[in-house]
């Protein structure tokens, strides 16, 4: 079976980890896993998410347009789009093929005028992924999608990124770190982490990159945080490892990838108790929850977790292994498109 996954590419985030993952390892189970990218190179980057398809030995192409995917998806069996972009033009571009798609946050400006392209996207796929139970309530409640059509399938990982350089020199100070890895933009919550780190001796350093850092260090000068913003490295788990404490308060998540990243290292967790984030972080199990926007929960939380981490790393360790596997997202990936194929006959 040939299966053409389409994204548009920006550089490496949680959708893109997960395609990096997830089509080798379709690969592995017989199935012609392909990727065709629509590059966005409007200040980004993509050529690093191309070289580690071709490390992979994942096939694809680069087009610089929606007009190309056409020919790029003739005498293919099934097509599986990613995000927006992908999910029109692979729509419109995908006569033939059966139609798989993604779906990897849960966007507001999804439950508003835009529900209705949803609804009509909806039609043609044969289903619809769903990466978390939080996803699908919000696709089928929210959005109005058939809840026949939906599917969950959690992201997984089985390791740490590996690295793709050597990082920078970065003072983390000799004191506590806590570290996050988000965007630089509203929906992450990294202005409530700032906040809750005002009055304690320790140091933030958050690894990403966003239209927020300006903001953001404007805040931690005036309430004096040390924080630390390297933008992207290349050895995320360097840092990790030099952590003693993972945060992720965000406001609205579709994954929270990073945080399966941070159990994978052992690394006790603070998230918000939203979304997704409630199916990662067994609460007062693997890590600990707290409300969205409220800062002194957060900082109370933080403070107990450098305190007194137990053993909570350790079980989310055990909890990423079990539930989140790459098997088990491929497993179920495969066996999707094989009752598709099933149905079609």
């Amino acid at each position: 079976m040939k299966v053409v996954h389409v994204h548009r590419i920006r550089g490496i985030g949680g959708s893109e980890r997960h395609l990096l993952t997830l089509l080798p390892a379709l690969r592995e189970r017989g199935i012609d896993a392909r990727f065709a990218g629509l590059d966005d190179t409007h200040g980004w980057d993509p050529d690093p998410f191309y070289e580690a398809l071709a490390r992979a030995d994942v096939p694809y192409v680069r087009l610089r347009g929606p007009l190309r995917l056409a020919r790029a998806l003739r005498g293919v069996d099934a097509v599986h789009t990613h995000l927006v972009h992908a999910d029109v033009y692979g729509t419109l571009a995908a006569r033939g093929p059966r139609l798989f798609s993604t779906k990897h946050n849960d966007d507001r400006f999804r439950t508003g005028p835009w529900r209705f392209v949803e609804l009509g996207l909806a039609r043609r796929a044969e289903r619809i992924v769903a990466i978390t139970h939080s996803l699908a309530r919000f696709q089928v409640e929210r959005v109005g999608l058939p809840a026949e059509k939906v599917e969950v399938i959690h992201y997984g990982l089985d390791e740490p990124p590996a690295p793709w350089g050597t990082n920078p020199p970065l003072d983390l100070g000799s004191g506590a770190v806590i570290a996050a890895v988000s965007r630089l933009v509203p929906q992450k919550g990294v202005d409530i982490a700032v906040r809750a780190a005002a009055g304690t001796d320790v140091t933030l350093v958050v690894l990403g990159e966003g239209p927020a850092r300006a903001r953001l260090e404007t805040l931690a000068r005036d309430l004096g945080v040390r924080l630390l913003l390297p933008g992207r490295v290349p050895d995320v788990a360097a840092v990790l490892r030099r952590a003693d404490v993972f945060v992720h308060p965000a406001r609205w998540e579709g994954f929270g990838l990073a945080v399966l990243e941070a159990m994978l290292l052992s690394l006790p967790v603070v998230a918000s108790s939203v979304s997704s984030l409630p199916e990662l972080v067994a609460d007062g199990d693997t890590g600990l929850l707290v409300p969205p926007d409220d800062v002194e929960a957060l900082r109370a939380a933080l403070l107990r977790v450098l305190h007194d981490p137990g053993d909570l790393g350790k079980r989310g360790y055990k909890r990423a292994r079990r539930e989140f596997s790459v098997d088990r997202m491929a497993s179920k990936t495969a066996a999707l498109y094989a009752a598709a194929s099933s149905e079609a006959r």
